[in-house]
């Protein structure tokens, strides 16, 4: 330890008070809404403000001013203001920092008296330093900082001695202990203090502690110890100080001067600070009498403005429930619900059995199961009677059955529930050959042949009253190119289908199917198209009344055990109406395939199938999906993609390279032509569907022969982007193939089939 030989260490300190008289506290007033609210880059709230009538009177006045760099920055009783908390009742203010440097030339064996600092308060003010979170803090070598405060006759004197080492440059940055630095706590309730910091010199066995630094420094103040941090280099260079011009945070609480809550809350339409009917009235623990107000739990904002608290909507902040319980909030909280059967325990924040209730609702309901059963079962079959016999009638069934007995040649099978759920192994999963919005398909076998039966999600109730007849319509259709309907169910909810089953998969997966090795022939595509165009045709212009398809696409288009094409899903479909002003009520169809003029108008015409057959024919030529969901979005629809091209003459940039390879301009050409005059915006500019499947026959003799329509004037470019006529062509009857490597072609291997849209 340093031990001076010759001298007497004597600290003089001088606590001095700066009284200002205290005057009641006025009635409290809810600030201007003109009142400035920012001051640089602090928030000034209420209870501070800035300016006349903008803050709560007794002491809480903030003054705004300019620094040389002509940056506003905000004061109070003397301090720059840092910040304001409401929920902590504290500010941030920079105190003056005690400094004191000297050098080697300074006499050996002399006590050094450091600056004296105040912070000097009105006993009324609603300022105190935090004694929490501030600590009395002295920097440097063999260094003496003492504190002193008078507080209403309430001495407090403390201090602490920073001793360095022999060897200063072997001291490290670390924490406050004591070398180099030492902290000390402060007292509750101190509202001013007096600093004054002694420097002892002199010890033959430590003066060689200054030699070679040069200048040293000193210093003592009451600083926020979360914003400390020591570093050696503050003995030695005037660093600390310099950091903000002299100055340290310190944090002082403050509260309300008008005595306790018990008082205050006694005049509640005067003086009474908390002014937020969701707040709440806390006594001070900053020393003195005083309160401040905080917002109640389950709210939050301002307590000193009327509405000031806002609630807190705790089911947004997190998860204050249990992951398998409910969170619901509530005014000034939340409430937390647990599933059926087990209930919330609010102590350690779970859902738990709710064995109590478990225990009565399992023996209640066995001994109502035990009493009920016997006659649930009777009347279980006498309703489902009713019920199966209430769906047949609805649906048409008593009409269908006469008109089967007075047209006995007529080959339509209406077949009961029970044989459906035997054929299909009672719907199961493994059946199922196909899914789509309007229902499932599965494989069955009724009668020793093979049947693709479709449980249909829903139908309107229009449908269920003609039901009966439209299926009396739709079974008399009978066309190579569509699929035949065998029969239905009608004792059930919604009527179930009974289709032909078709094995070799469809057009989509022609076009568009994962084994690109298999890749399928222009001209075979071609075929297919013009087949279901064909059956389209048909539908429009042959069936009494006309059937309007309603969702035309590569995926309903099957393909038998001769690759011909079969146009399915038209049992969903509606009758061509008479009235020719009725609407649908909701536009159905696929995304990419629907009529632009049929989503406008909400009425479905025959036109509506040439637009998506159009699309289908897009498919053909490109090889693309009508709709991507991914790249540039100028290109995600392939009939805008078609639209531009055709209009900037640039057909070659969308039609498929194989294509190009295989057939000649003229035929590509015309076919674009066609797929374009499809998807005309006006319904009536289109072709019908009879025009179509005319057209695409005089385009597959093209294919087929297309030496025939070549001239003398024919080039060598065109001659080239025809390429090779195909060799792999066959007939329909000879079903489709692709060349194999001896040129033979071989068979496209059958994909699963496809019926639910």
């Amino acid at each position: 330890m340093f031990q001076p030989k010759s001298m007497e260490v004597v600290l003089m300190l001088g606590l001095g008070l700066l009284l200002v008289a205290a005057n009641c506290t006025p009635a409290t007033a809810v600030p201007s809404s003109e009142c400035r609210r920012q001051c640089g880059n602090v928030e000034i709230t209420y209870p501070f403000g800035i300016g006349m009538n903008c803050s709560m009177p007794g002491g809480f006045d903030v003054t705004c001013q300019r620094d040389l760099n002509g940056f506003p920055k905000p004061f109070i009783g003397g301090r720059e203001l840092l910040d304001i908390s409401l929920t902590n009742s504290t500010i941030r203010v920079l105190n003056p920092i005690t400094t004191y440097c000297y050098n080697d030339t300074t006499p050996e064996q002399q006590l050094i008296n450091g600056t004296t600092e105040w912070l000097k308060t009105d006993r009324n003010s609603p300022f105190r330093f935090s004694e929490i979170r501030n600590k009395f803090t002295v920097i440097g070598c063999n260094t003496l900082g003492v504190i002193a405060n008078n507080n209403s006759g309430s001495e407090y004197l403390s201090g602490c001695f920073s001793y360095c080492g022999r060897n200063l440059s072997a001291q490290t940055d670390s924490s406050c202990s004591g070398m180099g630095c030492c902290q000390t706590t402060i007292p509750k309730g101190m509202d001013f203090n007096a600093v004054v910091l002694g420097v002892i010199k002199g010890a033959s066995n430590t003066s060689r502690t200054w030699k070679g630094f040069g200048q040293q420094c000193s210093y003592a103040v009451v600083t926020e110890a979360a914003a400390f941090s020591f570093r050696t280099t503050y003995i030695t260079t005037t660093g600390f100080s310099d950091m903000a011009a002299g100055r340290a945070p310190a944090v002082l609480d403050w509260s309300i001067r008008n005595g306790t809550c018990e008082v205050a809350e006694r005049n509640l339409s005067g003086s009474y600070a908390c002014r937020s009917a969701n707040s709440k009235c806390f006594d001070s623990t900053s020393g003195s009498a005083g309160y401040v107000c905080n917002c109640s739990q389950g709210y939050e904002g301002n307590p000193y403005l009327p509405d000031g608290c806002k609630d807190v909507d705790e089911c947004n902040q997190g998860r204050p429930c249990p992951p398998d319980g409910v969170c619901r909030n509530t005014v000034g909280g939340y409430r937390c619900y647990c599933p059926t059967g087990r209930k919330y325990s609010q102590s350690n924040n779970t859902c738990v059995f709710d064995t109590g209730l478990l225990i009565g609702v399992t023996v209640g309901f066995l001994g109502l199961m035990i009493f009920s059963f016997f006659g649930y079962m009777i009347l279980q079959k006498r309703k489902l009677k009713k019920v199966k016999q209430e769906y047949f009638r609805q649906h048409g069934g008593l009409i269908l059955f006469e008109t089967m007995k007075s047209e006995k040649g007529l080959a339509f099978t209406v077949f009961s529930e029970d044989e459906l759920r035997q054929a299909t192994n009672n719907y199961d999963k493994s059946r199922i050959i196909g899914k789509g919005g309007h229902g499932t398909v599965y494989k069955g076998v009724l009668k020793g042949k093979p049947v693709a039966i479709k449980r249909c999600t829903l139908i309107d109730e229009r449908q269920k009253k003609e039901f009966g007849q439209e299926m009396l319509i739709l079974s008399q259709i009978n066309h190579k190119n569509i699929v035949k309907l065998v029969g239905c169910c009608l004792e059930v909810e919604v009527p179930v289908l009974v289709y032909e089953y078709i094995p070799n998969g469809t057009m989509y997966e022609l076009i568009h199917g994962g084994n690109q090795e298999l890749q399928t022939s222009f001209s075979t595509l071609l075929r297919v198209a013009q087949e279901a165009a064909e059956g389209l045709s048909f539908l429009h212009s042959y069936a009494s009344p006309p059937i309007l398809h309603g969702d035309v696409k590569t995926a309903n288009i099957l393909l038998d055990e001769n690759y011909m094409a079969k146009v399915s899903d038209f049992g969903a479909s509606i009758l061509a109406p008479s009235d020719k002003e009725q609407y649908v009520t909701m536009v159905q169809g696929t995304v990419g395939y629907l009529d632009p003029e049929y989503m406008q108008t909400c009425q479905l015409t025959e036109k509506s199938d040439v637009y998506s057959f159009g699309v289908i024919l897009l498919e053909v030529l490109t090889g693309e999906v009508p709709l991507k969901l991914y790249g540039p979005e100028a290109t995600r629809s392939l009939t805008s993609n078609f639209l531009s091209a055709m209009k900037e003459n640039s057909l070659s940039t969308v039609v498929a390279s194989h294509v190009t390879e295989q057939e000649s301009t003229e035929l590509i050409r015309g076919l674009a032509e066609l797929a374009k005059n499809c998807l005309d915006m006006c319904g009536s500019n289109r072709p019908s569907m009879k025009e179509i499947a005319h057209e695409l026959s005089r385009l597959r003799k093209l294919s087929i022969h297309p030496w025939v329509q070549l001239t003398m004037e024919e080039t060598e470019t065109q001659r080239l982007l025809r390429g090779p006529a195909d060799t792999s062509f066959e007939t329909e009857s000879s079903g489709i193939g692709y060349p194999g490597p001896d040129g033979a072609n071989q068979p496209i291997n059958p994909v699963s089939s496809y019926y639910a849209r």
